[in-house]
Parts: C-alpha cells; sequence; structure tokens
C-alpha cells in the first residue's frame, strides 16, 4: 500500500505562551527548533505555551531557541546543549544508526523519541524564469542546498545521490538559511531552493507571492525507489492553492517533523511536556495550520526510529494508545 501524508493547506499564525506566576522551585526546559519564520519555531512555541500555561501543575518552564535545526538539534541534545529538539524523522534515524552527517560520531542509542508531528515534503521552489521543472533541470543553475546542520542538506544530498547527480553539478551551491533563500530567490541571486518544511510556510509563501516562484514537482523513479526503499519517507502532495500562483496540486515526498530527548532527560519533565500537549490537544492543533491534522495515535506511532522516552511511553500507555 502507497504510503500517503496530507498536507494541511490552511492559512494561520503561531500563537506563543503568556507569562504566568512564578512558582516555588520552578525547573526549566528549552526546545531547539528551526529558523523564527520556519515551522519547526511554531511548533516549539506551541508545545511551550501550553507547558506554561500549565506550569502550575508540574512546575516545568519553557522556552524555545531558534537554531539551524534537524542536526544541530540533535548534536546539541547528545552533548547536553539542549533538553528537547525538533528533527525530521529521516535525520533521527541517521543519528541513531551513526550514519551519513553522525558517521563521524557513530550510532546513538541513547536517544529517545517523544512524538511525532506534522509532515515535512520536500519542497523546491523555482524561478519562474529559471527553465526548471525537474529535479534534473537543476543541473547547471545556482541552488540553495539549506543550511549547514539542518535536515533538508543532508536530505539534498540523499536526493541527489538517488538521481545520479552531485553537487558539483550545481553552477553554484549556497546554503542560506530558511529566511534568506526566499529574497535570494526573488534577487535573482539564485535559480532555486529545496526545503523540507511543513505548510503552509512563510518561507514558501513570500517568493510565490512576490516574484512568482514555482514549486517544482519531485516525482519519478529513484523517488519511488526511496519512498519504497526507507520506512521514514512517504509520498506527498501539496494542494494546489496552498500558495500564490500555483493553483495545481505538486507531487513530492517527504518526512515527519518528530521531537526528540536524551534518555538521560527526567522522565517527569518528559512527561509534564506530552501531558501538556495532549491534554489540550484541539488547542495545540490549532496554534498552526501544519498541526491540525495530527492525531494523537499516529503522534505517538509514525515515524519513529528511537525508543519511546519513558516519560511518555507512561503517559501514552496511561491513554490506552500503547
Amino acid at each position: 500500500m502507497t504510503k500517503q501524508f496530507i498536507v494541511s493547506a490552511i492559512a494561520g499564525v503561531a500563537l506563543m505562551g503568556s507569562a504566568l506566576p512564578t512558582i516555588a522551585q520552578q525547573q526549566f526546559i528549552t526546545i531547539g527548533t528551526g529558523g523564527v519564520t520556519g515551522v519547526y519555531y511554531a511548533a516549539g512555541g506551541a508545545i511551550c505555551r501550553l507547558m506554561n500555561e500549565t506550569r502550575a501543575e508540574h512546575g516545568f518552564r519553557c522556552s524555545v531557541e531558534s537554531t539551524a535545526a534537524s542536526v544541530y538539534n540533535l548534536n546539541a541534545i547528545r552533548q547536553g546543549e539542549l533538553d528537547f529538539g525538533v528533527t525530521q524523522t529521516d535525520v533521527m534515524f541517521h543519528a541513531v544508526n551513526g550514519e551519513v552527517a553522525f558517521a563521524e560520531q557513530g550510532a546513538w542509542d541513547g536517544m529517545r523519541s517523544v512524538f511525532s508531528l506534522h509532515p515535512e515534503p520536500f519542497t523546491l521552489l523555482a524561478r519562474a524564469d529559471a527553465g526548471i521543472e525537474t529535479f534534473e533541470d537543476l543541473a547547471g543553475k545556482r541552488v540553495n542546498i539549506g543550511a549547514p546542520g539542518s535536515g533538508t542538506q543532508t536530505s539534498m544530498d540523499i536526493i541527489l545521490d538517488a538521481a545520479g547527480m552531485s553537487r558539483d553539478d550545481f553552477a553554484l551551491t549556497s546554503e542560506l538559511r530558511p529566511d534568506e533563500h526566499g529574497p535570494a530567490l526573488c534577487d535573482n541571486q539564485i535559480d532555486a531552493f529545496i526545503y523540507g518544511v511543513g505548510h503552509p510556510s512563510a518561507n514558501i509563501a513570500d517568493p510565490t507571492t512576490t516574484c512568482g516562484a514555482q514549486l517544482v514537482a519531485l516525482q519519478g523513479d529513484y523517488i519511488d525507489g526511496l519512498v519504497s526503499e526507507y520506512p521514514y519517507y512517504a509520498s506527498v502532495t501539496i494542494p494546489g492553492g496552498t500558495y500564490a500562483n500555483n493553483e495545481g496540486d505538486t507531487a513530492t515526498f517527504g518526512v515527519l517533523a518528530a521531537l526528540a530527548v536524551s534518555e538521560d532527560t527526567p522522565d517527569d519533565a518528559v512527561y509534564a511536556l506530552v501531558s501538556s500537549v495532549f491534554e489540550n490537544f484541539d488547542t495545540f492543533k490549532s496554534l498552526h495550520p501544519a498541526l491540525a491534522n495530527l492525531t494523537e495515535q499516529a503522534m505517538v506511532s509514525d515515524g519513529l526510529s528511537a525508543p519511546l522516552h519513558p516519560g511518555a511511553e507512561r503517559y501514552y500507555q496511561e491513554r490506552g494508545w500503547l
């Protein structure tokens, strides 16, 4: 059976938490996310908002840190610099197995899963005048492959290898952050960029509105091969009309976002986080459109390459989900 993620096409904005009274012996946790305009930051903000609103019950104050995203977050958790981190599920798999971006560090058997989040289609966006209609058309073009330490950059190398290409095929390879690649595209500094992101995303909406940038499908036998071979990939359709000047559906593939943590993180901290989210689940889903189609059962099971943290597992067992 073909795996298929559903992408929300609703527009909206994320809301951040408001201040609450200080409680005795307050403890602090930090969630590593991504760029401030991206969905990771919004998702982390939604989690922290609910934790902070309920901290009189559990004593934890949550804060969000903007980072270079997936790879950075997992390395920072491993080094004890972050408590939690949002990551792509394929990057989580690579970290567990000590491969790709984590080959030098080796396998990390101390990583634990908390839950999965929204689908993240690999989104290829090109200038309307660049003559790019397929992934292979990127040859000879100026391409942004994602910021260093991002899951996007790791995924780009995997797609290139599957397509029989490499970075050397590009006329220019840039490593701009998500808040930089849209302006660079519209200013004709690059011809295209790839971005693994939940939809709708401001980093895609801005260039499609400002300079008519076009979504490019990622499909073909080599894409089908990746989806078939790796359990963390699935086919995705970005609905037409999600973005200005892009009325047709766009076929692509992608991963899920997930929340990761170290096995050393106290059980009560993880339990407090998951209970804050799932006891206020409708509110959580309303805080960003990329979260709108989430279900409890899918979040507990889909795409998670590392074992569940005991604090999360205890809550899920109490709810009868495991």
